[in-house]
């Protein structure tokens, strides 16, 4: 079976088909196949990520997964939640990982309370029309470092720590990623629920 990613992120593509090789699934973006990206103009990830995979089964005619993900900051409220990937540009800097980071630990100047986790909302849908999406939600908590710590990984991976694995996110390997992320959480279930209800592998 061929499913279609709503995502051009060369990085969410490689974890993604890791944490669903168990299904022997082929994963291919919609890029590949031409297909711009859906708007996301929802305030919950998993409207978005909804929104994202009908958009991408419309236009392949194919089955489709969609990841909406982010990090939400106690103190902040949820934010920067869906904003995550462009948090820097509401206060005027480019859109890049780097700004976003700086971006948020400006906000967090001072701030006692450092909790925070990343959230990812993956949504399935066999077609368009799908009445019956499955919806897999992982959550990873942390605490949030007053620098970036860490090279690896993407988005706010240098900023979270995991107390539990006394390591930020950046500076763990892929596999160790894979183990604990909020996606791996997440597609746990989703290959769960593709198993129940789609009757794959």
């Amino acid at each position: 079976m061929t499913l279609v990613l709503a995502s051009n992120n060369a990085k969410k593509l490689a974890e993604l088909q890791a944490l669903f090789a168990p299904l022997g699934l082929e994963l291919i973006t919609q890029g590949a196949l031409g297909i711009a990206e859906a708007e996301e103009p929802h305030p919950t990830f998993v409207e978005n990520a909804l929104a994202k995979a009908r958009h991408a089964a419309a236009q392949s005619g194919l089955a489709a997964i969609a990841d909406d993900s982010g990090l939400c900051v106690d103190a902040l409220g949820g934010a920067p939640g869906v904003l995550s990937a462009r948090y820097a540009t509401l206060f005027g800097a480019p859109q890049s990982d780097a700004a976003n980071n700086r971006a948020l630990l400006d906000k967090m100047q001072g701030a006692a309370d450092r909790r925070a986790r990343f959230v990812s909302a993956l949504v399935g849908v066999r077609s368009a029309d799908d009445p019956e999406p499955l919806i897999a939600f992982g959550r990873w908590h942390g605490e949030l470092l007053t620098a970036p710590r860490g090279e690896g990984g993407f988005g706010y991976d240098p900023l979270l720590f995991i107390p539990e694995l006394g390591a930020s996110v950046a500076e763990l390997s892929a596999p160790q990623k894979n183990r604990h992320s909020h996606r791996a959480i997440a597609a746990a279930t989703m290959v769960d629920l593709m198993r129940e209800v789609w009757r794959l592998g």
